[in-house]
């Protein structure tokens, strides 16, 4: 995909505010697997953008919905050297395990991280989805995020993991699944840990059961060794509130630090495209928690 950056955009409702996104061209597609993914059984890319003219815009702009993805592949956004922390994040899109908002909450966020010094890696993971092909891509894409952490002047021990909907449940589940590789090993990059140093979740889906709401899907276990972790999601989100309440009281409960947004209204599916509504303000809240944490200090 061609990459805009860097590139000016605009923020606001009624009031239109400028801000400069200072970010180098991203390092081309990086496959993350030699030849197929594990269980793959198409050969031939057919990815491609599945929206319908006329589906449902964010902010007054279409959005790109990426669909059967069967090659996986990260691919780098380094921030400007001025602004770099060496602090890097994994980008998760959202998109039900169906498609992948690839704009909406992949390509501008990475745009986002840089601006705040960050480096973006977006994950294409396969979907539809493919039992633990989601996982396999993120346990792959951590650990080799890690492996060449000097190569793309990553601090190995700053590399968080955003996740958005469907992408939020994936952050989760790496977070709680990253003692043992869910594939065979394939190279070094196996080798280096696939566990995130912190993760952002923005309206994620399915971390707790519609009918227990104060338990916690059993495949995202909350334990003490779960990263620190920022949440935030409406109250009216069709997808239910209840996901990130449940999630965080485990996350206390396990004295985990854990910093927690709920907005009366919002809905979901905004990613980071600012509206009147004050959830989508939450990147200027998160871009603190991490200042916060120490992520942002500069090298």
């Amino acid at each position: 995909m061609k990459s805009t950056v860097p590139r000016w955009f605009t923020l606001g409702c009624g009031v239109f505010f400028t801000a400069q996104v200072w970010a180098a061209q991203p390092i081309e597609p990086i496959p993350l697997w030699r030849g197929r993914a594990p269980g793959e059984t198409n050969t031939v890319s057919t990815e491609r953008d599945t929206s319908k003219p006329g589906e449902r815009l964010v902010a007054g702009k279409a959005v790109i919905r990426l669909g059967h993805v069967s090659q996986p592949s990260i691919t780098i956004y380094r921030p400007d050297a001025r602004k770099d922390t060496g602090a890097a994040v994994v980008v998760c899109p959202g998109g039900g395990y169906s498609i992948l908002a690839w704009d909406l909450e992949g390509t501008e966020v990475c745009e986002w991280l840089n601006s705040i010094g960050v480096t973006g890696v977006l994950l294409k993971y396969r979907v539809p989805k493919r039992e633990q092909g989601p996982l396999q891509d993120a346990q792959r894409a951590l650990g080799m995020v890690r492996h060449r952490a000097k190569e793309w002047g990553i601090n190995p021990q700053r590399i968080g993991v955003l996740g958005f909907s469907a992408g939020g449940n994936l952050a989760a589940e790496l977070c709680a699944n990253n003692a043992l590789r869910a594939y065979p090993f394939v190279d070094e990059a196996d080798e280096a840990s696939c566990r995130p140093d912190f993760q952002i979740l923005i309206y994620p889906g399915s971390l707790v059961p519609k009918d227990e709401p104060w338990k916690i899907t059993p495949q995202l276990v909350v334990t003490t060794n779960t990263p620190p972790t920022f949440l935030a999601m409406a109250a009216d989100d069709p997808v239910r509130v209840e996901n990130v309440l449940g999630y965080s009281l485990a996350l206390k409960q396990s004295k985990v630090p854990v910093e927690l947004h709920v907005y009366p209204t919002g809905g979901h599916g905004y990613g980071l495209r600012r509206t009147e509504e004050p959830v989508t303000g939450w990147p200027d809240l998160a871009a603190q928690w991490m200042k916060g944490q120490g992520w942002l200090e500069r090298r």
